[in-house]
């Protein structure tokens, strides 16, 4: 074997790896995230939620602080408790304080958050390591243990901020009589024999997409290197802007579906967007920022069109359990195409596992198709006009109100 396969081989080996860490809790928070859901209708607030991010930040750090790698995973785990029924608090709380033509707007907001506090971490977290490993004079674990512990200031200011959220919906609870943090009535796990075939083919549009995106992200750096012989840092620079474009799009695109409608249409152009993408980089020898740029747009495009469609599919009372369910369902994906993916780059390189992501994209884009009819033959609203949802919404109240 000779050295290039060699440090092709580690490189590889070194992906995978990092995969494993990635979904370590992967099959724990497929049951975790529908399981949070109802603790969360019984105790709301979304402090309970960011609570155990920041208990995962102490430990994960003091893991890497005192050399302990088994101490590491179990913050992983924690996060992972954490991390579910935050995502479900979110969504929960959007769809309860936000209604009808401004729901894809916040969930583009959220999404673009999120992508920023991604981006910033990439990009800061390699200085602060270099600012500590300056200041102690040495490079290891400590470093690396004070280096996340300074990171972990962010966990507690997003603790702060979920504080004030509860104080804030208490606050609208007198003021509005409105339920604390709920949608309705009391939630069941039992509410998911209910879902309709919309609902479920959406569920299967987000798993086969986001298995195709996220998977890929996190072998991207390695197949840039290996395919078209670029640096590691210009690796790391194209294999990052896909977050990097959806930080400033998501609130364009969440405002752009708001005001035009359609839902479905959206979907159906980022998922078909994505396909070419997957294509371009699997066959092409194309310049690769055309790819990635084009995945970062359709990324942020159907986040917004998509997450906003399970409120007008379900009642009010089940919000809670469809995006508990839906964000488990996402998790299973994750954790089965990060194994899968492993296997078939051992096995059978990078142009096999391009085909298998475009493979899981035509699968996202056949259910859009699906919906698209089925949607249609029960009467359309996910794919109506702003317009034609806005008057409807409005004569619904005015009868509710006489």
């Amino acid at each position: 074997m000779t050295q290039s396969q060699m440090n092709s081989r580690e490189r590889r080996n070194q992906k995978e790896q990092e995969l494993d860490v990635k979904y370590f809790w992967g099959g724990k928070s497929i049951f975790v995230a529908v399981f949070q859901t109802v603790v969360l209708y019984s105790a709301p607030e979304m402090h309970n939620s960011h609570f155990p991010l920041l208990c995962w930040q102490v430990v994960f750090a003091l893991g890497a602080l005192f050399n302990t790698f088994w101490l590491m995973e179990v913050g992983r785990f924690i996060f992972g408790i954490g991390g579910e029924s935050l995502a479900v608090a979110q969504n929960t709380y959007a769809v309860s304080w936000f209604k009808g033509k401004e729901l894809n707007l916040v969930f583009g907001l959220q999404l673009s958050m999120a992508r920023i506090g991604s981006t910033v971490n990439m990009n800061i977290m390699g200085w602060i390591y270099s600012r500590v490993q300056d200041l102690l004079g040495s490079a290891g674990p400590s470093t690396l243990g004070l280096a996340l512990l300074i990171g972990g200031v962010t966990c507690v200011f997003s603790l702060s901020c979920a504080l004030i959220l509860a104080y804030l919906d208490r606050r609208a609870e007198k003021l509005l009589c409105k339920e604390q943090g709920k949608t309705g009535e009391v939630i069941k796990l039992t509410d998911v024999k209910d879902f309709s075939l919309s609902l479920w083919l959406i569920f299967v549009i987000c798993v086969c997409y986001y298995a195709a995106v996220f998977p890929f992200i996190g072998l991207g750096k390695v197949f840039f290197i290996e395919k078209f012989r670029f640096s590691p840092q210009e690796a790391s620079a194209i294999n990052s802007i896909v977050y990097i474009i959806s930080a400033p799009m998501s609130p364009v695109f969440g405002l752009l579906v708001d005001k035009v409608g359609k839902n479905i249409i959206w979907v159906l152009c980022a998922v078909l967007t994505t396909l070419g993408s997957h294509i371009l980089l699997a066959f092409t020898f194309w310049n690769p920022w055309i790819a990635m740029c084009l995945l970062g747009v359709a990324y942020s495009l159907l986040a917004c069109a998509l997450w906003p469609m399970v409120a007008f599919v379900v009642p009010e009372h089940q919000l809670g359990t469809a995006y508990g369910f839906m964000q488990s369902i996402q998790n299973l994906g994750l954790a089965v195409i990060a194994i899968a993916a492993g296997m078939i780059l051992d096995t059978r390189g990078y142009l096999f596992l391009e085909v298998f992501f475009s493979a899981c994209v035509c699968l996202s884009l056949i259910a859009v198709v699906m919906l698209y009819f089925v949607n249609h033959l029960s009467g359309g609203d996910l794919n109506w006009s702003a317009k034609k949802r806005a008057k409807l919404q409005k004569a619904a109240a005015s009868e509710k109100e006489s």
